[in-house]
């Protein structure tokens, strides 16, 4: 185009279309070779604001990357100009991508208080504003605070936001908003393993985000939790077909460099052989998410877990391979907070010291597994764990 005074404006604006379109292509490099052009444009223009926005949306590059010391450091510059320009709007868009940092570090707390503020600062008239993300700010606060909730075994809590999420997303009749609820809304009943209500949710995600395409980058991940949900229900076929469907769209991703959710995509992947006592590829998937979480201390939790039970398992048994996997998953689980993590753990080492005659031990670690099942009101795990205390008697 001719120079003018507004073409470096209008060059800036298309890169950051660009990048909200290669985001949901899962294209995250590509998408930051963009804002890196975007970011010239902004320097050339000696704007503030738009420097801020690209932060911002580096920030969440980085997130999907997953760098996430280099997202908390794009996150404070965009946070810092967005102060000193009193921008409502920037400061909102790159708080809901700090969230997101936040939980992939297992810093699910800070997450509980950065959503909790954020939906004060949020106007009423705002809820559908994107600001240039892929979902509505008011979604992508409900999204990670359902999650981290979750995780922390607060899910009364989160569920007082599940349905307001998924209402609010489905009048947007934008299959990427619509499976984005879906997610936090399985992922919600997945860790408190109500697996019926977890794999409608999944459901409901795959057939709106497949209306947009298997491009789109959410589909898979979705697929991979589904598969967890159908082995737990027994619905044995449809589980392997949902795992074939499933591992060459996350390996496609993985060579693309889109690494944030691997860890728990592999873990989903991983549980679900487990329960089809495919033994050998579970081992292998539960490697590969520990091996994929080195900045992700949740998902490296969740990881171990999973390597503790199939060390457990009649044609596996290592007991000392267990305990080692079950400490280190607790290690990590209690100083973040993770308690239904922990109540797991404490379970898995209960039945692990009833099986070696360990009796004292594996009796406390099963009450403390019950006590902790019964406050969160996790019934199908309290019942596994009641089962096993009556075995002990």
């Amino acid at each position: 185009m001719p120079e003018s005074p507004s073409t470096p404006e209008q060059a800036f604006e298309i890169r950051l279309e660009l990048r909200l379109v290669l985001h949901q292509l899962g294209e995250f490099r590509r998408a930051l070779e963009r804002l890196r052009e975007a970011e010239s444009v902004a320097e050339r223009l000696n704007d503030d604001r738009r420097r801020g926005q690209v932060c911002a949306f580096v920030t969440n590059v980085h997130n999907n990357l997953g760098e996430l010391d280099e997202a908390l450091v794009t996150g404070a510059r965009a946070l810092e100009i967005a102060g000193r320009l009193g921008d409502l709007r920037l400061r909102i868009l790159t708080t809901s991508f700090l969230e997101q940092a936040h939980h992939w570090r297992g810093e699910y707390e800070r997450v509980v208080e950065l959503a909790t503020d954020h939906r004060a600062a949020l106007p009423a008239d705002w809820v559908y504003e994107s600001f240039g993300a892929p979902v509505p700010a008011s979604l992508y606060d409900r999204h990670y605070l359902i999650m981290s909730l979750a995780e922390l075994g607060r899910f009364a809590k989160a569920a007082e936001h599940e349905a307001e999420a998924i209402r609010l997303a489905e009048l947007t009749q934008h299959p990427f908003t619509i499976g984005n609820a879906h997610h936090g809304a399985g992922t919600l009943h997945l860790l408190k393993g109500d697996w019926a209500r977890a794999r409608a949710q999944f459901e409901h995600g795959i057939a709106a985000l497949r209306t947009a395409g298997n491009a789109v980058f959410v589909l898979p991940y979705l697929v991979a939790y589904s598969a967890w949900a159908l082995a737990q229900l027994d619905e044995l076929s449809e589980a392997v077909n949902r795992l074939r469907e499933c591992e060459p769209l996350i390996e496609g991703q993985t060579a693309r460099g889109l690494l944030a959710h691997r860890g728990w995509d592999y873990h989903s992947m991983g549980r679900a052989c487990l329960l089809l006592c495919r033994l050998d590829e579970a081992r292998r998937l539960a490697d590969r998410a520990l091996e994929s979480s080195p900045s992700h201390p949740g998902y490296a939790a969740h990881a171990l877990h999973l390597l503790g039970d199939i060390a457990t398992h009649p044609d596996r048994f290592d007991a000392e391979r267990a305990e080692a996997h079950y400490r280190k998953a607790l290690a990590l689980a209690e100083p973040r907070g993770m308690r239904p993590l922990i109540a797991h753990g404490h379970l898995g080492l209960g039945k692990l010291y009833w099986r070696t005659g360990t009796r004292d031990q594996a009796r406390e670690n099963l009450a403390t597994a019950t006590t902790m099942y019964r406050e969160m009101d996790m019934k199908y795990w309290l019942d596994q764990a009641e089962l096993a205390m009556t075995e002990l008697a």
